[in-house]
């Protein structure tokens, strides 16, 4: 039944599952044409910093804190809206959150409401009972992919480049899921502001592929 519920999880973080995540560059866009990010190694420091403060640490945070039951999930997709830095980002994490609600409802037959992208995993998944860490490094991992695969096609890096980078930040994934599943919802912080403006940015940016 274990193995059963981490095929689930995997299935629903997977880039074939139908949330839109290839829509959202969640300000990468912006950067990249600006010249701020180049190559692989800009990138990585640029992705590692989304995953550890930034974006990725929050949604970390709220994912775990769903998950082990601290708070209700009204409350935390307040929280999680509230913690969207632009309308953009916002829009990012309620699109994918929705369709991911929707999907797991239409597969499962559970009522779903649509909620922030972290909060609704954790309403998926809650019942399946699995670690949070595990849950939360999946979630990560797809996240930092999704802009991996962004990056290969439009810095570009080359497709062995993109992995390589990826491949490289598993351990911060791995500690940062760490982190979080023993974290509070007062562990909640950002020190991502370049990123921050970057999304904001890219609100009124002429030429646009992604929607964030």
């Amino acid at each position: 039944m274990a193995d059963a519920a981490l095929l689930t999880v995997t299935q629903w973080l997977s880039p074939a599952f139908p949330t839109g995540a290839y829509a959202y560059s969640h300000g990468l866009e912006t950067v990249i044409a600006e010249g701020a990010v180049r190559g692989a190694d800009g990138f990585a420091h640029w992705l590692g910093g989304i995953l550890t403060e930034g974006a990725g640490w929050q949604d970390a945070v709220i994912l775990c804190t769903g998950l082990r039951g601290d708070a209700g999930f009204d409350e935390l997709d307040a929280t999680a809206r509230a913690l969207a830095p632009s309308a953009e980002r916002l829009r990012e994490t309620l699109e994918q959150g929705a369709a991911l609600a929707r999907t797991v409802a239409g597969i499962t037959g559970r009522a779903l409401a649509p909620r922030a992208l972290p909060v609704a995993l954790a309403e998926a998944a809650a019942p399946l009972c699995l670690p949070a860490e595990t849950v939360t490094a999946l979630y990560l991992q797809g996240f930092a992919g999704n802009l991996c695969t962004i990056a290969t096609r439009h810095i570009p890096l080359g497709q062995t480049e993109g992995q390589r980078v990826l491949a490289g930040l598993l351990p911060v994934i791995a500690e940062c899921a760490s982190r979080a599943a023993r974290a509070t919802l007062d562990d909640l912080a950002t020190a991502t502001l370049a990123a921050d403006l970057a999304a904001l940015r890219h609100e009124t940016q002429t030429i646009r592929i992604f929607r964030t």
